[in-house]
């Protein structure tokens, strides 16, 4: 029996046009949109729709544009008769699959993602930094290469992607650092197009405000297995989702063992569900011997289809 994961991009994902088909055909769609633009105040439509691709990637925009795009991916994919047997998001990500696990509702999650926008943008403007993927190097090995920085306290591995793709986040001169190091020892480092040291120390401002946040908004025990960025492990408690949440501005993002640890419990189909295909490539890179096959990305109405017509074969 085919197990399904739903996997939720999150911000680099975005797009001029995402989400409009879904727009135009879903009536759940348009009512995800028009509560997304009443709870944060945003222009939601014309951004996604139209643009300009600047304005929709400013963080406290791009936030909820994703995630509200995310969400209306995933009500097609429920309206279609689907229900995964896990979810997880990356970063951002991981409040739409909140919801899908049925965590949050949808208000909520578009506040959080908000407030979480928001509070980011604000820590960005206090704080310069800059992110990088470095290629080519184990995690264990550029932990003990990098650690000197990493002890500085303005520094920090954030992302690990693939078991040869870490992000790395922190102060524009410790990144360009970490870059000249890695490419020394054989490895690239591939600078990132963002606005802060997402996942770094540099994030720690907004901890506490974004706590109080959480804290007033009604989290449910899961109803589907979701797996946490913050442990790589299914959460099944309210209580320890709020306060994993609460952490995950500044908490690495373990990609590569969530998915392992997804695969061990038995899901063998993978669909990352919004914008783009960023997820699906790195699952790929993650489980180079799974089928082909088996990897699909659903962001619009032609890949819903063909989704759904695969699943028949």
């Amino acid at each position: 029996m085919t197990q399904i994961a739903f996997l939720f991009p999150g911000q680099g994902s975005q797009y001029v046009g995402m989400g409009k088909d879904f727009y135009e055909a879903h009536p759940k769609a348009r009512e995800l949109f028009d509560l997304a633009e009443e709870v944060t105040n945003l222009p939601l439509k014309r951004l996604c729709f139209e643009g300009p691709m600047e304005k929709l990637t400013e963080t406290v925009n791009l936030q909820p544009a994703i995630t509200v795009v995310n969400l209306c991916v995933f009500e097609a994919l429920v309206a279609a008769g689907l229900k995964p047997q896990a979810v997880c998001g990356h970063s951002l990500g991981e409040y739409s699959a909140l919801y899908a696990a049925g965590v949050l509702s949808a208000r909520d999650t578009l506040a959080a993602v908000r407030e979480r926008g928001r509070l980011m943008q604000r820590e960005a403007e206090k704080h310069k930094g800059a992110m990088a993927a470095v290629i080519g190097l184990a995690p264990d090995k550029l932990a003990d290469l990098l650690g000197f920085l990493i002890e500085s306290g303005s520094f920090a591995l954030a992302n690990f992607n693939t078991p040869e793709q870490t992000v790395v986040s922190g102060t524009p001169e410790l990144v360009a650092k970490a870059g000249e190091l890695a490419k020394a020892a054989g490895a690239r480092a591939v600078p990132l197009k963002v606005s802060g040291a997402w996942h770094s120390p540099l994030m720690a401002g907004a901890t506490q405000d974004f706590a109080d946040f959480l804290a007033a908004r009604t989290f449910q025990t899961p109803t589907t297995a979701i797996y946490l960025n913050a442990t790589a492990l299914p959460a099944d408690t309210a209580d320890g989702i709020r306060e994993a949440m609460s952490r995950q501005l500044t908490s690495p993002v373990r990609f590569c063992d969530l998915i392992l640890n997804m695969k061990a419990s038995g899901v063998d189909t993978w669909v990352e569900v919004g914008p783009k295909n960023v997820l699906k490539g790195l699952v790929r890179k993650i489980l180079p011997q799974e089928p082909a096959e088996r990897f699909h990305n659903v962001q619009d109405q032609p890949t819903l289809a063909a989704f759904l017509e695969a699943l028949k074969a």
